[in-house]
């Protein structure tokens, strides 16, 4: 795979799938579960497969359950404008905890995604109202993840174009509880999170946290690192796409039914086995998926849901481009963490002030210029 090519080998996909599966061995390990002979290998296929931009990783999902004493959730909002997209992130970006924004498509509306991390989802809320009293945007719709999100990797060997029939099979379905708070995180652990979320090694680490006058020691990443995976609070993990990503359409999709557990059950089957990138979560009544597949595999989507009687509600929104997504670094903001309390609380007082003066100052400058 040092070109490109339209799709891998069958001993690369044998070492794609073996990546997803056994995320935390060494390559030598690695190796076992593959067609090749060689470490070195196996070493530049996945530094190829990089490149290329079919792996991402490794990462580490967190536990944000097991983060803070006070609830600490992740809200999915949908937000229409009749402005520039860039006008819109620019309000959005003043409310600190804003994960990632992108852009839907709309044949009517202007539409975008944003995913925020919320210590008070009432004044997240707020902020959002505040946003529509004063036009910036339209209308919006707030979803508070209620359980983890599951994240399952493409089997490379599996249907781009799945079947919808097993939706309503029975299945053993996974734990999605949130963790507690069970362990005091020190300034350590709590500094070099967001550097262990995106995969950054131990030197890598040291070194950016020195840039800020943070003077960690190699051994108190390391401790900190082997603490917080000991705790549940990170988990090791490769993100891949199933196909290049010219090659792909990323969706979000609500499905709702009278059950919760039939729901789960349908995110739990939904292109299982498949060569899908899924991830999927409960919010309150619906249930979330977010995927990245072919393009054919969303054509007929909500055709062939619509022969699913028990979905009694569902909603589709396709990524515009991922050109066009804002993804935001550091994935969240911990400088408000309370070490004595264990608490991470944002000033939403201090972003609604940043709001109302930018708007304030917005309006001088139209003003001047007539």
């Amino acid at each position: 795979m040092g070109k490109i090519r339209n799709d891998p080998t069958e001993s690369e996909k044998g070492l794609l799938n073996a990546l997803a599966n056994y995320p935390d061995i060494p390559v030598r390990e690695l190796l076992k579960h593959t067609k090749y002979k060689w470490v070195s290998t196996v070493v530049r296929n996945i530094e190829n497969f990089r490149k290329n931009g079919i792996l991402l990783g490794p990462l580490y999902d967190i536990d944000y359950g097991k983060l803070c004493r006070n609830p600490l959730h992740k809200l999915f909002c949908i937000l229409e404008s009749k402005w520039d997209l860039n006008l819109v992130v620019s309000y959005l970006r003043l409310i600190e905890p804003l994960h990632w924004v992108y852009p839907v498509l709309s044949p009517h509306k202007t539409i975008m995604n944003a995913g925020f991390f919320s210590s008070d989802d009432t004044e997240t809320q707020s902020l959002l109202q505040l946003l529509k009293d004063h036009d910036i945007i339209t209308d919006y719709l707030v979803r508070i993840y209620s359980h983890r999100r599951m994240m399952e990797n493409p089997n490379f060997f599996g249907d781009p174009n799945p079947s919808l029939n097993n939706l309503l099979h029975p299945c053993e379905l996974p734990d999605m509880s949130l963790g507690h708070h069970e362990t005091t995180w020190s300034e350590c652990d709590i500094s070099i999170l967001p550097h262990i979320n995106r995969g950054a090694g131990f030197t890598e680490i040291l070194r950016e946290e020195r840039m800020t006058g943070r003077m960690w020691t190699y051994e108190q990443i390391r401790y900190s690192h082997e603490k917080m995976a000991k705790n549940g609070l990170i988990k090791k993990m490769y993100i891949m796409c199933p196909f290049l990503s010219n090659q792909c359409a990323d969706f979000d999709l609500f499905v709702k039914t009278e059950d919760s557990n039939l729901t789960v059950r349908i995110l739990h089957n939904f292109a299982r086995g498949a060569r899908v990138y899924k991830e999927y979560v409960l919010c309150g009544k619906w249930g979330m998926l977010h995927c990245t597949a072919h393009p054919s595999f969303v054509i007929n989507l909500m055709y062939n849901l619509d022969k699913i009687p028990e979905i009694t509600g569902k909603e589709l929104y396709q990524a515009r481009s991922s050109s066009d997504c804002w993804d935001l670094i550091p994935p969240f903001e911990l400088k408000y963490f309370d070490f004595d309390e264990q608490t991470l609380e944002y000033p939403y007082d201090v972003y609604r002030e940043h709001i109302c003066e930018k708007m304030e100052n917005e309006q001088r400058q139209k003003y001047k210029s007539r």
